[in-house]
């Protein structure tokens, strides 16, 4: 890994957290960590009908609510909460997927409850996508294809079988594109024992084909092709192709359309993660001066991954620390030298 433009841990700590961006969800967190569901139903009722914003906070509150009994408490208290129904679902997801991966005896138990309180959210508000993204989010649970609704005929020839049918109906709801259901369908294709990595590849260049510029669509295949490249080093088989792929075609023309029409003004519902994805691949793609407008769109912000990925020690979660650190100073550097006036153009001011 590259290793200019060190800059002190000291100078700058990065900031780890869910909400990232969105600065109401933040306190939200903080009041649902303790078991209170008063903030959480009261900011979902100003989300309303966002359903960029929408599905990425009841996201982000699902992870948080996993751990508490707040949801249920709701629930009991307001019984005809749509909104609450939709949040019990999306907690049930949360929890069957953990137990999934953790391998837990009661994992299938979940995945069938969760799955029954999915159809229940979305029978009850017919026009909220959230529903059926959290049904996709459980199609990677159900590595056996039980469930016939997740092994679907692609849209397209040349794209893999798959939950394509709960994708529609997202689509349906969502005509702008919602980001964690695409993310959603590369993870069934990481998990499922008929599809690839190079599946998930290609599903992500054909959604590319076809997003507009500026939409969180664009930034799939860098998520793609990095987890190519963790398999690849987790299983020994990693090469020096793909140590310079983000420097290479056809990788560097993804990194391209990822970067046009971005923004460098992050609403609430903008994800940290991408624009982490987007910053390291430009930067190893030697983009520095383009790498240094997404450090700075993102400002303090930083998540584990992609950066654990390349690090030197994936385990040490300090190691990815450095590695975003590094980078980041790297490519600011880098600019500062580029655009600063030489010392002698600078005298004739003083």
């Amino acid at each position: 890994m590259m290793r200019g433009g060190e800059e002190s841990l000291r100078g700058f700590a990065p900031v780890y957290h869910p909400a990232g961006f969105d600065q109401e969800l933040r306190a939200v967190l903080a009041d649902l960590q303790l078991g209170r569901w008063l903030a959480v139903r009261d900011l979902l009722a100003r989300t309303g009908g966002d359903w960029a914003l929408r599905t990425s906070r009841t996201q982000v509150l699902a992870v948080a609510a996993a751990r508490t009994d707040a949801v249920e408490a709701w629930l009991a208290e307001e019984p005809g909460s749509a909104d609450a129904v939709v949040m019990r679902a999306r907690v049930a997801v949360e929890r069957a997927v953990h137990a999934h991966r953790g391998g837990d005896a009661a994992a299938g138990v979940l995945e069938r409850e969760a799955r029954q309180m999915c159809l229940l959210a979305a029978r009850r508000v017919p026009a909220d996508p959230v529903p059926w993204v959290a049904l996709l989010a459980l199609a990677q649970v159900d590595v056996g294809l039980e469930c016939g609704e997740h092994w679907r005929v692609a849209w397209e020839v040349m794209l893999p079988a798959g939950p394509w049918g709960l994708l529609a109906r997202v689509g349906e709801r969502d005509p702008a594109g919602s980001r964690e259901a695409f993310h959603r369908m590369l993870q069934f294709f990481y998990a499922c024992p008929h599809t690839s990595v190079a599946d998930a590849i290609n599903f992500a260049q054909w959604t590319v084909s076809w997003a507009p510029a500026g939409s969180p669509l664009r930034m799939l295949p860098l998520y793609a092709y990095m987890e190519s490249y963790w398999r690849h080093r987790q299983d020994g088989t990693l090469d020096l192709l793909q140590h310079r792929q983000w420097s290479r075609e056809p990788v560097v023309h993804y990194v391209r359309r990822a970067f046009h029409g971005w923004s460098d003004r992050p609403a609430p519902a903008t994800s940290v993660v991408d624009l982490n994805y987007l910053a390291h691949a430009l930067w190893a793609g030697h983009q520095y001066a383009d790498a240094a407008k997404v450090f700075r769109a993102l400002d303090r912000y930083a998540t584990r991954l992609p950066w654990a990925y390349v690090c030197d020690d994936p385990g040490r979660p300090e190691s990815a620390v450095r590695e975003f650190v590094r980078a980041r100073a790297q490519c600011l550097t880098t600019t500062r030298t580029r655009t600063a006036p030489s010392p002698k153009h600078r005298l004739r001011f003083i």
